[in-house]
């Protein structure tokens, strides 16, 4: 394609209230990478986390794309113009001690990788090494739609997988926004026995029966003990923390059975520390364990899940907006009301 002198849409992210349409040059691929336009790029909650993102405003946002190839730089193998791919943004190196021991996401290079100029612009280049290892061709039964669920559920398989859910087990998710709903359906795919779900939003709380909990409590009620209530006098085997607030931290140590584990999916800002009563943790065998991001086979069987269909992930998209409502997408999200998943389509006019 004729690069020369163009200019692509991007939305620049200054704050939460603030995320301007904006022009950037057209990046150009170079030997090994590869220009991608993107067809379809979801909000993560952590774009919404102004803690951890107006630091580094102005910036561009976006880590669940979608796309299409047009453009392969010299010496890139095995892609092609026209492929449809999905890419991540966060790629190991796959021979440091972490990575060699199934730690991926601590990886230093994961931290430090990333696409250009980020997944809210019209195209984006993929430098080398996530050509080598962050690429995806999307099988004809995944839409770009739904492709951009492969990195968030690829999160929630890695959560799952080293919480070690078990078939038959309570799963409590403190939190039914977007990824305590994936956790609720994967939870449902994998067996899981009875899920119950909490949050302060009702539509939230709606919206978590319809992809999969049993029961849904409101945040708000005295929650041990409404859990027990509703499971036969026992706490939850799995608690999940979707949220970072303070009060679902400290809640879920509160509502983990004896010999259960407690999943921070989320925490709270930096400066917030969790008190832990340690000695109530030790004579019950109870795990607190955290989970962060998502590795190259966590990717893999997300894809995998997705084509399958062992997941019904794409009900979720509530809101497919174009660049123009940038400012709008961004609201809805840090919100958390009346939406649940929202995406931007590049190429979508207002």
């Amino acid at each position: 394609m004729d690069k020369s002198g163009r200019d692509m849409n991007v939305l620049m992210y200054y704050n939460n209230n603030d995320v301007r349409l904006e022009k950037m040059p057209l990046p150009v691929a170079g030997p090994r990478e590869l220009l991608v336009k993107v067809h379809a790029s979801g909000i993560c909650g952590s774009d919404v986390m102004e803690w951890y993102r107006v630091r580094k405003a102005p910036r561009v946002l976006g880590h669940e794309i979608t796309g299409e190839i047009v453009e392969a730089g010299e010496g890139v193998e095995n892609y092609i113009v026209g492929d449809r791919v999905f890419v991540s943004h966060h790629v190991p190196c796959n021979t440091c001690d972490y990575c060699l021991h199934g730690y991926h996401t601590a990886c230093e290079t994961l931290h430090s990788t990333n696409y250009d100029p980020g997944g809210f612009s019209e195209y984006i280049r993929i430098p080398a090494i996530n050509v080598e290892s962050g690429v995806y061709i999307l099988p004809d039964d995944i839409s770009y739609e739904e492709g951009t669920f492969i990195e968030p559920l690829a999160c929630v398989v890695r959560g799952q997988r080293l919480a070690a859910l078990k078939p038959g087990q309570t799963v409590l998710v403190i939190g039914s926004g977007i990824s305590g709903l994936i956790h609720i359906n994967l939870a449902r795919a994998l067996g899981a026995g009875r899920i119950i779900a909490t949050d302060l939003n009702e539509y939230r709380l709606d919206a978590a029966i319809r992809f999969g909990a049993d029961v849904v409590i409101n945040a708000a009620e005295k929650l041990p003990k409404r859990l027990a209530e509703l499971n036969d006098n026992r706490l939850a085997d799995l608690v999940i923390v979707c949220t970072g607030a303070f009060s679902a931290s400290t809640e879920a140590l509160k509502c983990v059975e004896r010999g259960g584990t407690v999943l921070y999916f989320a925490v709270p800002e930096p400066e917030v520390m969790v008190p832990v009563p340690m000695n109530d943790l030790w004579r019950n065998e109870i795990t607190l364990m955290t989970s962060y991001g998502a590795g190259p086979a966590d990717l893999e069987v997300a894809l995998k899940m997705i084509s399958s269909r062992r997941v019904r992930l794409l009900d979720m998209i509530t809101h497919r907006l174009s660049f123009e409502e940038g400012g709008l997408g961004f609201r809805l999200v840090a919100e958390a009301r009346d939406s649940i998943k929202v995406i931007f389509e590049p190429q979508r006019k207002q």
